[in-house]
């Protein structure tokens, strides 16, 4: 259970552009909780694409194949259609969860509104490029300053006044900036500038994310993740690298930590 009174602790990833990595850093987070002993649920709202399900797929066929004892959340896909399947999904996931993991389609999506309202996490992927910022805000086109917040900023704006005033809670806001490590200098300083200004203006908090790297490619047929990778051959020092940037990511989300129970 978690510190404290045992409480279901919801992250959410959600982003309305896709290709920002959002699906295979939902699954390594869930996959690093599992690691720690949580109790471990994920929810795929993307019916269409679902990565994630597919990611889980490939892990369960791979505990079969192998016989590997790896930590495995419980996992399940919406149909993208009635609310009352998505209300009975999450109570389900939700019963004996200490975390629930939600991704969500790269579009606006109904499901994924209602989702973001009942996040305690939100965590929003964006790589480092003013393609990717305009999602959050709107910049000047000569000072680079930002100029206001975007639809979804204030979407998500509402979204936290309108879980405070439900249960007096607040969405910790992460805006988790993935694949920093090919952008040209001078652009990187203007993306970062224009994140903290608007961090300021919206409230969310600013992490480092996952670099682009081939080995999340290649471990996707098999469910794997950096957590997992030791046990399946030799690391190189790129491997090496990538669990590490996991590790600090996961301390940037500040989630709660799992106690185990004294008596298993």
């Amino acid at each position: 259970m978690l510190d404290g009174p045992h409480r279901l602790h919801v992250i959410v990833f959600a982003n309305e552009k896709g290709g920002t990595g959002k699906s295979t850093t939902a699954v390594h987070t869930a996959i690093a909780l599992a690691a720690k002993g949580a109790n471990v649920a994920c929810f795929d709202l993307d019916h269409r694409q679902r990565t994630m399900g597919r990611y889980l797929d490939n892990r369960v066929e791979t505990i079969k194949r192998t016989g590997r004892d790896l930590p495995m959340p419980r996992f399940e896909t919406h149909d993208g259609e009635s609310i009352a399947r998505f209300s009975e999904t999450l109570d389900r996931l939700s019963e004996g969860s200490d975390f629930l993991v939600i991704d969500t389609p790269g579009r606006d999506d109904r499901f994924a509104r209602i989702a973001v309202t009942n996040a305690d996490t939100l965590v929003t992927p964006m790589n480092d490029s003013f393609v990717d910022f305009d999602l959050i805000g709107q910049v000047d086109p000569e000072t680079y300053r930002v100029s206001k917040p975007s639809f979804y900023s204030e979407l998500i704006w509402e979204s936290r006044k309108r879980r405070a005033k439900t249960d007096g809670e607040t969405i910790d806001w992460v805006v988790l900036r993935n694949r920093v490590q090919h952008i040209e200098a001078r652009n990187m300083k203007r993306v970062s500038e224009a994140i903290d200004q608007l961090s300021k203006r919206v409230g969310f908090r600013v992490i480092s994310g996952l670099s682009e790297r081939v080995i999340y490619r290649e471990l996707f047929p098999q469910g794997l993740t950096m957590l997992d990778s030791r046990e399946f051959g030799d690391m190189a020092l790129s491997h090496v690298a990538a669990r590490q940037e996991l590790r600090e990511m996961m301390a940037g989300l500040a989630l709660p930590e799992p106690v185990m129970p004294l008596f298993a």
